[in-house]
């Protein structure tokens, strides 16, 4: 597993770097520094990239060499955008867009703790072996996954992130999900 998860890895940030420099290096979208806080970044930015990618990342996944890892992915929905965006906006303290505007691409793989713990000691080299922005493990609210974010060292570009979850606790990290990550959804909606 460790070698289809490092592959994961791999294949996750040259798929961002060549979505990254389809979108952003051809001249038709202008080019926002993305280390600027929300202040400095329009909401149309964000919204017309997170369109870009949903509509594309499929052609993009196809031509990746991950036909035997089995992890799954999603793109944000523009509610969820929209409702974060909000959010950070009331913060007193701001924060660069890119710090939390990181998983618009969101990956997730589930692994037995022992793959976990042998991962764990690999990722400082995977950070620079695959320019990874960063790397950290979350363990809040009942919730635990270690998250790795793509953005290959342009602050012009939407990292995107990938979800180590340990299978023991897949059933909480839903709940946790359903809890906190899904309060754009309005309880009024039927």
């Amino acid at each position: 597993m460790l070698r289809k998860t490092e592959r994961l890895v791999c294949e996750i940030n040259k798929i961002h770097l060549q979505f990254s420099n389809d979108y952003f290096e051809t001249g038709k979208v202008e080019k926002i520094n993305l280390s600027k806080t929300i202040a400095n970044v329009p909401k149309q930015h964000i919204l017309s990239y997170r369109l870009n990618l949903h509509e594309s990342i499929n052609d993009y996944l196809i031509g990746a060499n991950l036909d035997d890892v089995n992890y799954y992915y999603r793109v944000k929905t523009s509610e969820s955008i929209e409702y974060k965006i909000q959010r950070f906006q009331n913060k007193e303290e701001q924060f660069p867009v890119n710090n939390w505007m990181n998983d618009i691409f969101g990956a997730r793989i589930i692994l037995c703790s022992k793959d976990i713990e042998v991962i764990l000691t690999l990722l400082d080299s995977w950070k620079e072996k695959y320019s990874l922005k960063n790397w950290y493990i979350r363990d809040k609210d009942g919730y635990k996954g270690v998250h790795i974010y793509f953005k290959n060292k342009n602050n012009f570009y939407f990292p995107w992130e990938l979800q180590i979850w340990d299978k023991n606790n897949v059933e909480k990290n839903i709940e946790n999900h359903r809890k906190f990550k899904r309060e754009f959804v309005s309880v009024t909606q039927n």
